[in-house]
C-alpha cells in the first residue's frame, strides 16, 4: 500500500519561505558586516585543516563577502563553482517564481535527475583546484 504524502498547507508553506527569507537575510547581514578574513567567526573547513587541500567549498564565504560587497573578480578568485552556483540558483527561483505568479506549476527546485550532474562537477572541481595547472581555481 503505497501512502501519498501529505500536502504542505498554503498557510504553512507561506511561513516557511518568511522564516527562510529572514534567516537568509541574517545571514547575509553577518557576512556583509564581518570580513571572513579578519573576523574568526566562521566555521573553519575541516577538510582543508586535516588534509591541506581545498574543498569545492573552501573560500565561498569570502566569494559571498566580496559579492555583496559588489567585487565580483574578487569573488570568482575566491570561489568560482560558488558565484555561479549562487547564480544558477537566482535564476532558477527568479523562473520559480514567476511560474507561481502566473499559476503554472513548477515542479521540484531541484529536479532529481541533475543530483548525479552536480557531485559530478562538485568532484571535478575540488580535484582540479588542487591540481598545480589549475591554481587559479584555489582561494
Amino acid at each position: 500500500m503505497n501512502a501519498v504524502p501529505p500536502k504542505i498547507a498554503s498557510a504553512n508553506l507561506r511561513f516557511a519561505v518568511v522564516v527562510l527569507t529572514v534567516a537568509a537575510a541574517g545571514v547575509l547581514a553577518v557576512v556583509y558586516c564581518f570580513n571572513p578574513s579578519v573576523y574568526h567567526i566562521y566555521p573553519v573547513c575541516q577538510f582543508h585543516r586535516l588534509t591541506g587541500l581545498n574543498c569545492p567549498g573552501c573560500g565561498g564565504t569570502r566569494a559571498l563577502f566580496a559579492l555583496l560587497h559588489g567585487d565580483v573578480a574578487a569573488a570568482l578568485r575566491d570561489n568560482a563553482l560558488a558565484v555561479l552556483g549562487l547564480a544558477v540558483v537566482a535564476a532558477r527561483g527568479a523562473w520559480f517564481g514567476l511560474n507561481y505568479l502566473r499559476g503554472r506549476a513548477s515542479g521540484p527546485f531541484f529536479p532529481p535527475r541533475l543530483i548525479l550532474p552536480f557531485l559530478v562537477v562538485l568532484g571535478v572541481f575540488g580535484v582540479l583546484r588542487n591540481l598545480p595547472a589549475f591554481a587559479f581555481l584555489s582561494p
